[in-house]
């Protein structure tokens, strides 16, 4: 007999793919409890860049990245950098992350990330009028720049992927790119602005008035440091500073520590962690009127409602080493260059954890131990764009309904 006290649901994690797919899960009817080691919005959804970045179909994992890794990991302070006390743990991660980057693989992760992007963007806002925040999202585009005509020229294989799936752009001078986004320095000549871009007012914020949404709903949220999961007769049990407890069925979605807590149902998932940093300046930091791009230099520029923020890159680091903010001032040092009259004092650093999967594609179904666990985890630096999306997957992975689309690709089992 099931105690009246087991919910539904435990959700492990109270980030914004945990608390969307919470929230799902609960319009669906059922009792869901969400579980985190810190708290809502206390990791990689509170510092990102804020973007639902739909066109951001490309896998992160392809021949251009291979073309660009040599010269940027010797850059330490570059787009793309694996700090050398970390190299020898990293080192199977990117033989995986390398035999992802074949042509045949590309297209294939493609596809994938199309589907769940055209899923994920039709049940944005549907999600966000019913959980009380669309008054958050704003439409206002990305402004990818370069500073040659061969820049530009060496992304067009990118934007003709992006075009043969119906993602609307525009290439152009920088006479059109002023009218955009006043105020670029001379060294960009060329862009390509994508209509289609959307972001929140603050990600944080979002997370958190979506924690508040779910507890009005009669949601519990609580502070436990899940440790390990087990199969049980009737659910599963999960063990949290040396209690246990129950739950009918489990949703992982732990952020950068989800594998982890995978590995005690005996499953080994290649997840890695892209730090990200970034710098969040003052609302009058600069006159910033879309999201701007610099691919060239791994970072971009946001006008959030709480201020102006600097961030990107990758570093494979792990969970364990320092922060290194000297990365956060690189970034800002080229913004103050890249956009003459940008003001670089009073910011404030931020570094987190980004969960990331070699083929740059989440993790999103049933655990090989259980059917009762459901991760859903791994979307690198997308989790926020591919929340609504996830979450809905999860629910009727929840409630045995079929995915709305093919999940065989996001299979946690696939490596």
């Amino acid at each position: 007999m099931k105690d009246a006290a087991q919910p539904d649901v435990i959700v492990i994690g109270a980030g914004v793919v945990g608390l969307s797919a919470a929230i799902a899960a609960q319009a669906r009817g059922l009792s869901v409890t969400v579980l985190d080691r810190e708290g809502p919005a206390a990791g990689a959804s509170a510092g990102n860049a804020g973007a639902f970045a739909f066109t951001d179909i490309l896998p992160l994992a392809s021949p251009g990245i291979l073309k660009k890794a040599p010269k940027w990991l010797l850059d330490p302070l570059g787009p793309l950098s694996v700090p050398p006390a970390y190299a020898v743990q990293i080192a199977p991660w990117m033989f995986r992350f390398w035999r992802a980057c074949s042509p045949g693989r590309v297209a294939h992760s493609t596809t994938a990330q199309t589907a769940i992007m055209d899923l994920s963007k039709a049940e944005l806002e549907p999600f966000l009028t019913a959980t009380g925040t669309l008054p958050m999202l704003r439409k206002e585009g990305n402004l990818q720049v370069y500073e040659s005509e061969a820049e530009l020229k060496a992304s067009l294989p990118g934007w003709k992927a992006r075009s043969e799936h119906g993602i609307e752009f525009r290439h152009m001078g920088a006479a059109e790119m002023a009218e955009i986004q006043p105020g670029l320095a001379p060294r960009f000549t060329h862009g390509t602005f994508t209509p289609g871009w959307y972001s929140i007012a603050d990600p944080k914020l979002y997370t958190l008035a979506l924690a508040d949404h779910f507890r009005a709903k009669g949601g519990i949220i609580e502070r436990a440091e899940v440790t390990a999961l087990r199969p049980v007769e009737g659910g599963v049990e999960l063990t949290s500073a040396g209690k246990t407890r129950r739950a009918d069925q489990i949703v992982l979605s732990a952020g950068a520590f989800s594998h982890q807590i995978a590995r005690t149902l005996g499953e080994r998932i290649p997840l890695e962690t892209e730090r990200g940093y970034n710098t969040t300046l003052p609302q009058d930091a600069f006159d910033l009127r879309t999201q701007v791009t610099f691919g060239g230099h791994g970072f971009v520029v946001t006008r959030l409602s709480t201020g102006i923020r600097v961030g990107g890159a990758v570093e494979l680091g792990g969970l364990k080493l320092p922060p290194n903010f000297r990365r956060s001032d690189a970034m800002l040092k080229k913004a103050q260059t890249f956009l003459p009259g940008f003001k670089s004092e009073g910011g404030v650093q931020w570094m987190g954890f980004r969960p990331s999967l070699p083929d740059s594609l989440p993790a999103i179904g049933r655990a090989r131990a259980t059917g009762r666990v459901i991760y859903a985890f791994g979307h690198g630096h997308l989790g926020l764009t591919q929340s609504a999306g996830t979450a809905r997957l999860v629910a009727e992975l929840l409630t045995g309904q079929r995915p709305a689309i093919d999940i065989q690709s996001f299979s946690p089992q696939r490596f």
